[in-house]
């Protein structure tokens, strides 16, 4: 699993970042914990959210993550929720994580659940939550040896900044200065530090030159710019002109063709990215189910950029706007459709095939794609929403009901999720002539967010009938 950017996940699930990102700088910590948490159980490899969730999480400690209280909320290690994600580490290290998030939304300091998140995060092969989850270990444990060590090692081992592992441990050798093991892993650090940063160990191994060296400083920040979520203008301009230029000198780099390809759509320039992207499809290496998706997604925004320059004001605005969206869910159906068949054990494929079908009403189609599709563990509960939802559209409410259920009980945080399980359950039971059940559903979010949807509505109705 490789970790992912924000130009890189769904649009769907920017638009729900971009909704946390919003809630945490308003201050309201817990509605961006909860979006930040439903995000990564999607998307585990998407480490912007998983720093954000985590400056999310310590801010709503506050006082509590210092002094004598981190010391005691950092100790509590043996929660049910503790021993649920070491079971699920070995088989579902993404569930893993999910539930150790759960446990450090309320206490940020546990320990327990930062190690369940950094070995998940090694057997996903993320080493950006790997280093980072160390680091926040290290600084909440500043004194653990061996804990300090292994950050030390892994900035190394990754090539990462060294400039908070460099902090800690020598905070810690100020203590202890003449510990062997700590003045070696500072040499080591060092040492990556003048070798790697620096650029000497392209020198060494006879693949780079002190020309390089020189040029490092300027190439560091174009990629520190490269890397930033939300480029501007300016910036994305300036890239434009240096990618294409490269890619005439190394026409065959994939990797700046397609971020080539990614600052084309950021522009509006989808036919100028669609063909870089074609290109990169008639390669060796063009047979990529993630390539077929950026390419799927690109013309998508193309439909959606081209719906929003139409003139509102137009008689026939409607129309065109009901045509383009036609055209749109025709392509998205047929596009998925063909990924399918080419990736038939894709299984997310086999999500989005279905909320296409749900969509525009191939309740049939829908339901067959979703009962495939809950066999991955990132889509299962999702799945589970949308099979509900298919059912009580049939009239199969005692299915809709029990598929409801099932998907709650497995749903340990009481996130955005999970409400709109809960909301649906009681929607069904409303459908169902059971007042009494629906109302239960109902009051479970009403005590825990009055704000959701039309529950205040539907609970205040409840009890002025009485």
């Amino acid at each position: 699993m490789a970790e992912k950017s924000v130009p890189e996940i769904s649009g769907d699930t920017r638009r729900l970042h971009t909704k946390a990102v919003e809630a945490a700088q308003r201050e309201n910590t817990d509605y961006a914990i909860a979006l930040f948490c439903q995000i990564l159980e999607k998307e585990p490899g998407f480490f912007e959210c998983r720093k954000a969730l985590r400056a999310a999480q310590f801010s709503k400690a506050g006082v509590a993550s210092t002094g004598f209280f981190k010391k005691m909320l950092s100790g509590a290690g043996s929660s049910p929720q503790i021993a649920k994600a070491k079971m699920a580490l070995n088989k579902n290290p993404g569930e893993a994580m999910a539930v150790a998030e759960t446990v450090l939304s309320g206490d940020p300091n546990n320990l327990m659940a930062h190690r369940i998140i950094a070995d998940a995060a090694q057997v996903l092969d993320l080493p950006q939550t790997w280093v980072f989850t160390l680091e926040t270990m290290a600084k909440i444990s500043p004194k653990d040896k061996a804990l300090v060590m292994e950050f030390a090692q892994a900035v190394a081992e990754t090539k990462s900044n060294a400039g908070v592992a460099e902090k800690i441990l020598n905070e810690l050798i100020r203590t202890s200065p003449y510990d062997g093991d700590l003045l070696q892993a500072q040499k080591n650090l060092s040492a990556h530090k003048t070798m790697d940063e620096g650029g000497y160990g392209a020198l060494e191994d006879g693949s780079g030159s002190y020309r390089d060296i020189l040029r490092n400083k300027e190439e560091a920040v174009s990629l520190e710019q490269e890397k930033r979520v939300q480029k501007t203008e300016d910036v994305a301009e300036r890239l434009i002109g240096e990618y294409e230029t490269r890619i005439q000198q190394e026409p065959d780099n994939l990797k700046v063709l397609r971020s080539l390809a990614e600052l084309y759509t950021q522009k509006n320039k989808f036919d100028e990215a669609l063909e870089i992207y074609q290109r990169i499809k008639s390669s060796e290496q063009g047979n990529d189910s993630a390539l077929d998706r950026a390419i799927s997604e690109t013309i998508v925004r193309k439909f959606d950029f081209a719906i929003a320059q139409l003139d509102a004001a137009a008689p026939d605005y409607a129309a065109q706007v009901a045509s383009h969206e036609a055209e749109k869910f025709n392509f998205q159906i047929n596009e998925c459709q063909r990924r399918v068949e080419k990736y038939p054990t894709d299984l997310a494929f086999r999500f989005e095939l279905g909320a296409l079908y749900f969509q525009t009403g191939k309740i049939g189609e829908a339901i067959a794609e979703f009962q495939k599709a809950q066999q991955n563990p990132h889509k299962r509960i999702a799945a589970m929403s949308y099979l509900a939802q298919c059912f009580a559209r049939r009239g199969m409410n005692d299915s809709a009901v029990r598929t409801l259920q099932n998907a709650i009980k497995e749903k340990p945080a009481f996130d955005e999720e999970k409400k709109d399980l809960i909301y649906n359950l009681g929607c069904v039971f409303e459908k169902m002539a059971k007042p009494a059940e629906a109302i239960e559903q109902f009051l479970m979010i009403y005590e825990m967010d009055v704000t959701y949807r039309d529950v205040g509505a539907k609970v205040d109705a409840h009890y002025a009938s009485q």
